[in-house]
């Protein structure tokens, strides 16, 4: 039995409705000039209208937002391999980036000057700005391939703290005082931030198959899996919680056609988004499609179909007005079916309280 007890698996409610149609996307702006490669993650400044970009072709760029929907390319900085994660500062002066180049960058708005802040041993496949310890003073924590968390203190050029993890990091984020790492053969380390240096408590994820997405609650309670099966769980920190409220839940796979031996494609939920306000969430997959969840009440809030092209990554903006995704290759069939013409664009969709605000809860 895993520390975090018994998970249940639950079909999540959906009505005729909640399958949106190509015309509700066709308002979606596209953002200009995007990345030349694959688009690898999004992240929204908690401050302004800003989007910083990473991708494959070993560049993060950052896009102001107008209020009509157009956008304009406002900086650029150059890694020395692909960039696989970017993540703004609380106080949206600074991004920082994690890449193939085993660095982690740092980029000032204010001066337009990038600076390399962290080294690994092997690639950083996630970073995050993160409040740790007591001091008010954000640190920059990295999860790399080389199976370590470090911590940054961007004053001193060494990582103020190491911590071994049990496999490669896939994926990580954080909320509040909670901080989650997702690795390879399924691991999940779970820190509390006030005693960073130390993992707060490791679990075995409840899904069968390799993780490919952990995303934190805005509360920092707890956080959702995303895996390559098609499947998604929703997760407590607390034992007591997650007795009472945690699930998982299948999504993203084709229908099975009727007989006995029927078999359903599946496909990886890429990326997990809470709404900062509501507190509902996104999913997107290598299907192509992205929907709109609400864990509380187990309902599915709005889909959409696939779009020609597989989701890597989505993300909203700072009061959950915008949501952004990405129709670009996600690698999930080899470097063969990364063609030419294969789609390569972001798009921002404007968000309706019928596809992002929870359901009332029904009394018991």
């Amino acid at each position: 039995m895993s520390l975090f007890g018994s998970t249940t698996t639950s079909t999540i409610g959906t009505a005729s409705s909640s399958t949106g149609s190509a015309a509700e996307l066709s308002g979606d702006r596209v953002l200009t000039s995007p990345p030349e490669d694959s688009v690898s993650d999004l992240s929204f400044s908690p401050q302004a209208e800003f989007l910083a970009v990473s991708s494959w072709d070993k560049k993060v760029r950052i896009y102001e937002l107008a209020a009509n929907g157009d956008s304009q390319g406002k900086a650029l900085y150059e890694h020395q391999g692909p960039v696989l994660s970017v993540h703004w500062s609380k106080d949206g002066t600074k991004v920082v980036s994690g890449g193939t180049d085993k660095a982690g960058r740092l980029f000032d708005l204010q001066s337009g000057q990038s600076t390399q802040i962290a080294a690994h041993d092997a690639a950083i496949r996630s970073v995050r700005f993160v409040d740790a310890g007591n001091t008010g003073q954000q640190i920059v924590a990295t999860g790399s391939w080389d199976k370590t968390l470090k911590y940054w203190d961007l004053r001193t050029p060494n990582p103020v703290s190491t911590v071994q993890l049990p496999e490669r990091v896939y994926t990580m984020d954080a909320q509040q005082k909670l901080l989650v790492v997702g690795t390879a053969e399924r691991h999940i380390c779970i820190f509390d931030l006030s005693n960073p240096g130390n993992i707060f408590k490791t679990i075995q994820s409840q899904l069968k198959m390799q993780t490919r997405v952990i995303s934190c609650y805005p509360a920092g309670n707890g956080f959702a899996v995303g895996s390559i099966e098609g499947r998604c769980a929703i997760q407590y920190v607390e034992d007591r919680e997650q007795q009472k409220l945690g699930f998982s839940f299948k999504c993203h796979r084709d229908n099975a056609p009727p007989g006995p031996r029927a078999e359903a494609n599946v496909y990886a939920v890429n990326a997990i988004s809470f709404h900062p306000q509501y507190g509902t969430f996104s999913t997107a997959g290598a299907d192509g499609s992205f929907h709109f969840w609400d864990k509380d009440s187990k309902h599915r809030l709005k889909g959409y179909n696939a779009l020609g092209a597989t989701i890597p990554c989505t993300a909203f903006n700072r009061n959950g007005t915008i949501f952004a995704y990405a129709l670009s290759y996600d690698w999930s069939k080899g470097y063969q079916f990364n063609k030419p013409d294969y789609p390569n664009v972001v798009k921002l969709h404007p968000t309706r309280d019928e596809e992002v605000k929870p359901r009332p809860l029904k009394k018991r």
